[in-house]
């Protein structure tokens, strides 16, 4: 893409870490490993491509000065939880009497919006809310990092997802841009996700509604506004009113070898092809083996316990949306456990 000459002024301040004479940036030495031309050549077009939808080249140059490099920032995304932990202890981390109890009360603190919510999009109360107390515990603990650094670092340095994370950057840009908000005031996780329900850019932009009518759509301070878009958010992406979220199965102790469990996808093993490997619907649930034909298809998932067993647990299509949250089994049962204590606390059928 051409670049506008009037992106020129970039020269002198982008991305706050940037190296911008040339002989230094075509021969850094160790200590300036992350000053590189290409880094102002993507900024260079990402200002471009912005102005180009009205945003002023001189509001977006001053904002990416701000943004500073973040070592931090590229660890955590090589070191989460998700990636380096068991069930057992992924689930300890969100099932804790305190956060089902903070779940009961945040319903109860905001009753209406949960009831319309449930009502206006067919997602469950206690779905809701556990998304947001994994998340963000509730709001209580919405991030500490930069959004803008977050993302101008794994935009502009990681080295897979850079692409992905200009993207997020972009659209980060624009709904701060659009909304009145100064960037550089704003914080989030590492991963530039951000306010009550961590919606990433994109998702803000595509998911997020006005749910209490004041014109605003404030995930950052506004528990209305992040309920409704929770349930927006999933209801978007298909979510099934009514429907289960797995059925218990039993298993054998050793794991089956050529059955792909806990894949992030939609239902895909029919359950016939489990049956034949010793997996079936737990009788102790009822009606659930009668009603789960031979042909369904679901998602297997095989928890690992702490004594190094597994616990079987066949997924449906809520399961997947509970996913598209974030691409993980684990995240997904953490969600759909949490759901299912706060429900019974409040002495409902979840």
């Amino acid at each position: 893409m051409a670049v506008h000459k009037a992106t020129a002024g970039l020269t002198s301040v982008v991305l706050g870490w940037l190296l911008l004479n040339s002989a230094s940036a075509a021969n850094p030495t160790p200590d300036q490993r992350h000053f590189h031309p290409e880094v102002h050549s993507q900024a260079a077009e990402l200002v471009e491509e912005l102005s180009e939808r009205g945003l002023s080249r001189e509001w977006l140059t001053a904002t990416l000065n701000k943004a500073e490099f973040t070592q931090g920032v590229l660890d955590a995304m090589a070191g989460a939880a998700e990636r380096r932990l068991g069930w057992h202890e992924y689930r300890a981390i969100f099932l804790t009497p305190e956060r089902v109890d903070a779940g009961v009360a945040f319903i109860d603190s905001h009753s209406d919006a949960m009831d319309r919510a449930q009502t206006d999009y067919g997602v469950p109360t206690e779905i809701i809310a556990a998304i947001i107390g994994v998340e963000t515990y509730y709001g209580r603990h919405t991030g500490r990092h930069r959004v803008l650094d977050s993302l101008a670092t794994l935009a502009f340095h990681h080295p897979v997802r850079g692409g992905f994370f200009r993207g997020e950057l972009s659209a980060f840009l624009e709904l701060t841009h659009e909304q009145g908000v100064a960037p550089e005031t704003l914080k989030g996780s590492y991963a530039g996700a951000m306010g009550y329900p961590q919606f990433i850019p994109t998702s803000y932009q595509a998911y997020a509604v006005d749910f209490d009518d004041d014109g605003l759509r404030d995930l950052w301070r506004n528990p209305v506004d992040a309920i409704g878009s929770v349930a927006n958010y999933f209801s978007e992406h298909d979510w099934q009113p009514g429907a289960p979220v797995y059925h218990e199965a039993n298993g054998p102790e050793t794991l089956v070898e050529g059955i792909e469990f806990n894949q992030t996808s939609r239902p895909y093993v029919m359950l016939e092809a489990l049956r034949a490997e010793g997996i079936e619907p737990a009788a102790a649930q009822g009606d659930a083996p009668r009603i789960m034909k031979a042909d369904q298809k679901v998602i297997p998932l095989a928890l690992e316990m702490a004594d190094g067993r597994y616990r079987y647990r066949l997924a449906h299509d809520n399961f997947y949306v509970i996913t598209r949250y974030n691409h993980s089994h684990l995240y997904a049962m953490a969600v759909t456990e949490l759901a299912e204590a706060i429900a019974e606390q409040r002495g409902e059928t979840p």
